[in-house]
Formats: structure tokens, sequence, C-alpha cells
């Protein structure tokens, strides 16, 4: 999500343009499953309490074995992917990736049978984008980037747990050093420094793992204040069916102002490997601010800000309705 690469303007006109007059056939009944958005604040807050889940701090180590409880709590079957990744310092980074894997749903001998959705867990540590250059070097909260995506999980996990009735079995995946990203202030350039986890994950996905998932789904930065969900370019290009789907499962719950049928430009983010290395069609879910003069992806992204006091429910539900609309129209 670090990197954002605006469509020229052109394709921004013939992507933006196009109708949204549906047929009777392509209308959704809004689902009775409700998503909490309570109780994914309550998550969101719950990961904050350990502090910043920057790579090799306590809190860091904490919070992972409490996610993988939560999702062991649901009736997950819970595997810590452990791996030394280098980051773009040469820092040695334990990173932990927490998959949950669900039990079967419907036809448990059928092939492309389950969902996958992934955000990442871990907290930049260093709010280079602040507006105050004395908080450079300082960790940042994530409440937003990063806490969200993975609370919204935890209550969809709940949610299932408690209305298994679905055709599909939903697995999740929480990717670590995802934001060890170069900082800004550096005279270093990796592209590839970023989504460190997701990019090992995807390398290591047995051929056989990545046939069982129809689509997969990303969530990252999914409780901001005032967030808005755009058509992200890699997401258009490798799954455009699914971005198709979602759009209109938001509509069918009633949160269609939330994802605007429009780009919002490529970013680098935890699907690409996902889509390019697993193969797996893979959709970011990633907040865009086109008219923030501070950031594309927000005011608080990469700040001390991005804490608690910047998360909206509305935005959590908006979110996480979407995605029960979506898992039990399947």
């Amino acid at each position: 999500m670090k990197h954002l690469i605006l469509y020229i303007i052109g394709i921004a006109m013939l992507f933006g343009c196009h109708t949204t007059k549906k047929t009777q056939t392509e209308e959704q009944t809004a689902v009775k499953v409700l998503f909490d958005a309570d109780s994914a604040y309550l998550f969101c807050q719950q990961q904050c309490d350990f502090g910043p889940r920057t790579m090799n701090s306590e809190a860091h180590e904490q919070c992972a074995q409490w996610i993988a409880q939560k999702f062991a709590q649901y009736g997950y079957q819970v595997t810590l992917q452990k791996a030394d990744l280098k980051g773009y310092d040469g820092t040695i980074l334990k990173s932990s990736n927490i998959i949950a894997t669900a039990p079967a749903a419907g036809d448990s001998g059928a092939v492309a049978n389950r969902l996958l959705v992934c955000a990442h867990w871990d907290s930049r540590p260093w709010a280079d984008n602040d507006p105050d250059s004395a908080n450079w070097h300082k960790p940042v909260m994530a409440a937003n980037d990063g806490a969200s995506g993975v609370a919204v999980m935890l209550e969809l996990a709940r949610q299932l747990q408690q209305h298994d009735s679905t055709n599909v079995a939903v697995d999740f995946v929480c990717f670590d050093a995802e934001d060890w990203g170069v900082p800004q202030w550096s005279n270093q350039s990796d592209a590839d420094s970023w989504a460190l986890g997701a990019q090992y994950w995807a390398a290591n996905c047995p051929q056989f793992v990545a046939k069982n998932y129809r689509y997969a789904i990303l969530l990252d930065m999914v409780g901001g204040q005032g967030a808005k969900f755009y058509h992200e370019g890699f997401s258009l290009e490798h799954a455009r069916p699914v971005v198709d789907k979602i759009w209109k499962a938001a509509s069918a719950a009633g949160y269609g102002s939330f994802f605007p049928s429009q780009p919002g430009g490529y970013v680098t983010d935890d699907h690409v490997p996902v889509n390019e290395k697993a193969h797996i069609p893979c959709v970011d879910i990633i907040n865009h601010y086109p008219e923030c003069p501070q950031s594309n992806f927000g005011p608080t992204w990469h700040t001390v800000n991005d804490d608690m006091q910047h998360l909206d429910r509305n935005t959590l539900k908006a979110v996480g309705q979407t995605l029960i609309q979506l898992i039990y129209s399947e």
C-alpha cells in the first residue's frame, strides 16, 4: 500500500463513466447476518493495547499470540508460519504469518470451495509521513494501517462460527513484515522491501492449496474516518470479476456510497504477490482519499495520529457488512 501510481486521466475517465445500471438478475437481497462494528472496534483497541506491533518487539510477539488465540477460539486451525526475513537495511525480521484455516464447507471434496481473506498485522516502525519531522523516527500505533483489517477478519470469523450456513469455507491469513518498507527519510529505494510476509507466504504456498481458493480479498486500512474504497489497479488487472462481485455486494448491503465504482490507482500491497506468485485472484480493499493533500492514503497514514481516535465504526461496518453480503451470497 506504500506506493500509489495514479491512472492517466484518460483511463480514469473511461472507467469512471461506465454505467451503473443493473439488470434484475444482478440484484442481490441483503443477507440477515449482521456485522458487529462495535466488536470489530474492540478488536482494534485490543491490538493497540499491546502498543505498536513493530517487528522484533515484545508487543509484536504478544499480539501474535493473541490473534492466534482469537482465531482458535472461533474454531479455526491456526498455524504460525515463521521466517527470518531481511529488511531493506539488512535487519533480520522475526516474522510470523498467522494462518487460520476453517473447517470444510459444503462438499469437502470440491475444488475451489474456499475464499481467502487477508490483512497485514504489523505496525510501521517509523511515522515517516508525519507533518512534524520530530516524529519521523517514532513508531506508528497502526490502529487503521494494520489493526483494522485484522479486526474485521476476527469479527468475520466470530460471525461465521455463529452462522455457519455458508456454501464456502473462509480462511484467513494475517501477513507480517508488510510495513518495513524503505522510509521516506532514507536515501535508499527498494520496492521489494514492502509486503515481505506476503511475499514469503505466496512463494511457499503449495499449488494444491492455492487451487482451493476461488479468490482472495486483502483488507488494508479499512477503518479510517471518511474512508472510501475505489477500484485498485492491480486488482482490476488480475481479478476484475471479483472486483465486480465485491462492489455489487456493497451496494446490496446498503454501503455502495463507501465503494465508488471509480479507479483509485495502482498500489504496491500484499495482494501483488498473492496474485503474481500464488496465482490466486486477489482484490485489495484499501482506502483512497483523492482530495487529501497529505496523502492519497488519508491524513493519518504513517503518522503518529494513526490511533483509535481516528477510527470510525461506520467504516468498519461498511467493509464488514459488504464481506458478510459477499460470503453469504456465494
